[in-house]
C-alpha cells in the first residue's frame, strides 16, 4: 500500500505540476529569457547530487525552532513546532520526489510546447478562444505523446526509486514509508538476504512490465501508432 500510494501521489506531481511549470514557462511567460531562467533555477536540485538534495529537505524540515519550515509556520500562522518527517513521512517524500520529478516533466513538456506551429495559436485567439481554451483544445491534443511518455516513464522510475526516500526517511518511522524498492535493499544491503531481495526485485521488475503494457493500452498506443499511416491498396 505504501508503494501505491508514493507512486500514484508521486506520479500527479511529476507529470500534472511539471506540466503546468512547462505551461507556465513557455506559453504564459511571452519572454523567453525569463522562462529560461526560470526553468535553470528549478533544474538545480536534479543537478545536484541526491544526498545534498535530501540535506536540504532535512534542514528545511528540521523539527527544532531553527528548521525553517516551522519558523515560517510560527511565523506566519502561530502553530508550534513539530518533527514533520516523524508526523508526515509519506507527504515529506512524496512531496521530496515529486518537485525534482517535476523538473524533466517540465522540460520535456515545454519542448513539445515550443514545437506546435504558431499558427494554430494565433487562429485560437482569433477565433476568441481564452488561455484556458488554447490550452485545452491546442496545447494539450498535441502533447499527448509526451504525457503518454513522462507518464509511463515516471511510473516505472518510481515503482524502482527509493534512494531519496532512503535519505529522509528511511523507511520509518515504523516503516510508514517503507516502499518495496526499498525493502529490497534494506533486505539485501542490511540484513544480508541477498536472495531474498534479488527476489523481490524480479518480481517488482515483472509487476512494472505488466503495468507498463496495460498503460500503453489506456493511452491508445496502437491507434497513435497507426494514424498517420498511409494505406497501401
Amino acid at each position: 500500500m505504501n508503494t501505491i500510494k508514493y507512486v500514484f501521489f508521486t506520479l500527479i506531481i511529476n507529470v500534472g505540476f511539471g506540466f503546468l511549470l512547462a505551461v507556465i514557462t513557455t506559453y504564459f511567460i511571452k519572454n523567453e529569457n525569463k522562462g529560461l531562467l526560470f526553468k535553470t533555477i528549478w533544474m538545480f536540485p536534479r543537478m545536484t547530487p541526491a544526498v545534498i538534495y535530501a540535506l536540504l529537505w532535512l534542514w528545511f524540515l528540521d523539527p527544532t525552532e531553527s528548521g525553517m519550515l516551522n519558523m515560517l509556520s510560527n511565523k506566519l500562522f502561530n502553530l508550534p513546532s513539530q518533527n514533520w518527517i516523524l508526523n508526515h513521512p509519506m507527504t515529506v517524500i512524496v512531496i521530496a520526489n515529486g518537485m525534482i520529478g517535476a523538473s524533466l516533466g517540465m522540460v520535456v513538456f515545454s519542448s513539445a510546447i515550443k514545437s506546435i506551429p504558431k499558427t494554430y495559436f494565433q487562429v485560437a485567439s482569433v477565433d476568441g478562444a481564452s488561455d484556458w481554451g488554447i490550452i485545452r483544445y491546442v496545447i494539450i491534443p498535441f502533447l499527448k505523446w509526451p504525457l503518454m511518455f513522462m507518464t509511463i516513464w515516471q511510473t516505472l522510475s518510481l515503482i524502482t526509486s527509493y534512494e531519496y526516500i532512503l535519505l529522509i526517511t528511511d523507511g520509518g518511522p515504523l516503516n510508514r514509508s517503507e516502499v518495496w524498492s526499498l525493502y529490497s535493499y534494506h533486505k539485501a544491503f542490511k540484513n544480508y538476504e541477498f536472495g531474498y531481495g534479488a527476489a523481490i526485485s524480479m518480481v517488482l521488475v515483472i509487476i512494472a512490465v505488466i503495468i507498463a503494457i496495460i498503460m500503453l493500452k489506456l493511452f491508445g498506443y496502437d491507434a497513435m501508432m497507426n494514424k498517420n499511416k498511409i494505406k497501401k491498396e
